[in-house]
């Protein structure tokens, strides 16, 4: 069992910065791929970045490529996301999610997920 507890969110005018933080609970955060995903309301939850499970290999989607970057430190628990000239299209509640890695391949679909955090909201006036 994972326990994933996110932080960081508020309130930023367009073009500034946030830096989310997920902590994990447990022993075995390192033997997870984790991921970030978003959802706007009445939107469908989607991808924003993920991360292997030795912070080898990342992957984000299109809409947030050269803003976004995910970074982790097994040592602390905890999986990031450092957001960079946020536009008001990034509002949306971020959730941290955590997943079994048979292979080093980064899991850009929520199925591939087991563990979810409880969300952070982000707000980005414009």
């Amino acid at each position: 069992q994972v326990q994933l507890v996110e932080s960081g969110g508020g309130l930023v005018q367009a073009g500034g910065s946030l830096r989310l933080s997920c902590a994990a609970s447990g022993r075995t955060f390192s033997s997870y791929r984790m991921g970030w995903f978003r959802q706007a309301p009445g939107k469908e939850r989607e991808f924003v970045a993920g991360i292997t499970r030795s912070g080898g290999s990342t992957e984000y989607a299109d809409s947030v490529k050269g803003r976004f970057t995910i970074s982790r430190d097994n040592a602390k628990n905890t999986v990031f996301l450092q957001m960079n000239s946020l536009k008001a299209e990034d509002t949306a509640v971020y959730y941290c999610a955590a997943g079994r890695e048979s292979i080093a391949v980064v899991a850009m679909y929520r199925s591939q997920y087991v563990y979810w955090g409880q969300g952070t909201q982000v707000t980005v006036s414009s």
